[in-house]
């Protein structure tokens, strides 16, 4: 039976090293991976999976490590980015299906920017909503004070055990009130994620891609050029990155082309469903 069937899609896991990968799947045609950010899940694609599956792709929603269903490792080193990079590497080489069209939202657009860096092979298009080229996000973290207020809520990860406990709190109101007064996401819809962060170990998970932003010894040695075809889709009202992550890294990405959505957040696939769902399709169709 499909996980959920109003979105028609089937359930599904890969096993990649000791890490196992859950991922819903549907359609059939050219492989697009999605990859969602913090709080979320693979339902942070709930709105983008039935139209590219109608458009003709083969459309994969994937739990990343440490959340909903997949696997959640205990060390803070099990989420530094080139891990997840090769979690993502290992899942296109088993569906045997590649090279893929990646897209990915906030951290999932962080592992997104690692895998087409470190797998080339493996991605041929690069889709990003709002997740900064990890070069320009950095270089504003040390010389941007309007950057570094923007990320203090990062603050709350770091201590051992301080993030689960707040957000355990009551049910989980740091994390849900903050989408309920977005006006994007339902109830019903955030009641889903309540059962996400509720799973054994899921805020431990959660919490470690930032614990691991620390070890930050040899990262930039991995930086690399970027030849791909890239879209970079865009929620100008995003209150966690400055308008100047967008600028100054077109040597690293000459291929790049980015679309605003002036009137959206952070959120950008469920505060502009259509509009992104538009771009997509069109952006990952149009393979020369």
């Amino acid at each position: 039976m499909p996980l959920v069937p109003e979105l028609n899609v089937a359930d599904r896991t890969c096993v990649v090293g000791d890490i196992t990968i859950h991922y819903v799947e549907a359609g059939r045609g050219p492989l697009i991976v999605l990859l969602h950010g913090f709080p979320e899940f693979w339902y942070s694609w709930r709105n983008q999976i039935p139209e590219l599956a109608a458009a003709g792709f083969h459309v994969v929603a994937v739990d990343l490590r440490g959340y909903n269903e997949s696997s959640k490792p205990r060390t803070i080193e099990s989420y530094r980015l080139p891990e997840l990079a090769k979690d993502i590497a290992g899942l296109i080489t088993q569906i045997g299906e590649g090279p893929a069209v990646v897209a990915g939202h906030d951290w999932g657009g962080a592992v997104a920017w690692f895998a087409a860096m470190l797998y080339p092979e493996l991605v041929k298009r690069l889709v990003i909503l709002n997740a900064p080229h990890p070069v320009a996000y950095l270089r504003e973290m040390r010389r941007s004070p309007r950057q570094q207020w923007r990320a203090k809520y990062q603050l709350l990860f770091h201590p051992p055990w301080l993030a689960e406990f707040v957000l355990r709190r009551f049910r989980y109101a740091l994390l849900r009130r903050p989408l309920s007064r977005l006006g994007c996401f339902t109830p019903e819809e955030i009641e889903r994620y309540v059962e996400a962060w509720s799973k054994p170990g899921a805020l431990t998970g959660m919490a470690n891609y930032y614990r691991a932003t620390r070890l930050r010894k040899g990262m930039r040695g991995l930086v690399r050029r970027i030849d791909i075809p890239t879209l970079m889709i865009w929620g100008d009202l995003d209150p966690f990155f400055t308008p100047e992550t967008l600028t100054d890294f077109a040597e690293y990405v000459p291929d790049l082309r980015i679309e605003h959505i002036p009137d959206s957040g952070h959120f950008v696939q469920t505060d502009a469903p259509v509009r992104v769902s538009e771009l997509m399709v069109k952006f990952a169709g149009d393979v020369s």
